[in-house]
């Protein structure tokens, strides 16, 4: 019941959050410290809030940056290895089942990834952009956007790829190794190059 109580008055607090500026700075500047959760947020709240599934593994070297501010959560018998970076700060990331995060991957929400994915080498998904409108203001200091990157179930995104914002890869799908992804994948396809294109469609069995 406690805990319960605590997640609940946990939500309220990120609903506040999220529309006040001022909270906003001040609660991330009380989590975090030089861009990553206090020890007190890893050991304490964390396993509260986010789900880990039976038999999933993240590798000692990975890079967690998460924090209450939004959802994490990996899947039943996932796996994210060595060397990766998770960041939820602007967007949930949520991984299903029985998908392995390769080496040196770098995620940042809001990404949504399904079951039985895999995702190779050095391999990027990310969520945000950087706006840069106002041509007499640093970049730096224009905020970010975000749009969800979707990764549906059985796709094999090969080493070296980008995922761009907004990005939705089809079930299915192969990104060829080095592509940029900056358009949707359809289901049952092959992309490949800079940006990518469809370069073949993939036996689809339900369709027999």
């Amino acid at each position: 019941m406690k805990t319960f109580t605590l997640l609940s008055n946990i939500k309220l607090l990120k609903n506040k959050v999220k529309q006040s500026p001022f909270w906003k700075k001040r609660i991330h500047k009380w989590m975090f410290r030089n861009g990553r959760p206090r020890l007190w947020i890893k050991l304490f709240l964390n396993p509260l809030l986010f789900h880990h599934g039976k038999r999933a593994i993240i590798r000692r070297n990975t890079v967690m940056n998460v924090s209450p501010i939004n959802l994490f959560q990996l899947g039943n018998r996932s796996i994210i290895e060595e060397y990766t970076v998770v960041d939820n700060g602007v967007g949930n990331v949520l991984i299903g089942d029985d998908t392995l995060v390769g080496l040196r991957n770098t995620i940042i929400g809001p990404v949504r990834i399904g079951n039985h994915v895999i995702l190779a080498q050095n391999v990027v998904l990310s969520g945000l952009n950087h706006r840069y409108s106002n041509g007499s203001k640093p970049i730096h200091l224009q905020g970010v956007t975000t749009k969800e990157i979707i990764i549906e179930d059985d796709v094999w995104i090969a080493a070296n790829s980008i995922i761009t914002a907004g990005v939705h890869v089809g079930k299915h799908s192969i990104v060829a190794g080095g592509s940029v992804i900056t358009k949707d994948v359809p289901p049952y396809s092959m992309v490949a190059g800079n940006p990518a294109k469809v370069i073949k469609t993939l036996p689809n069995d339900h369709q027999l």
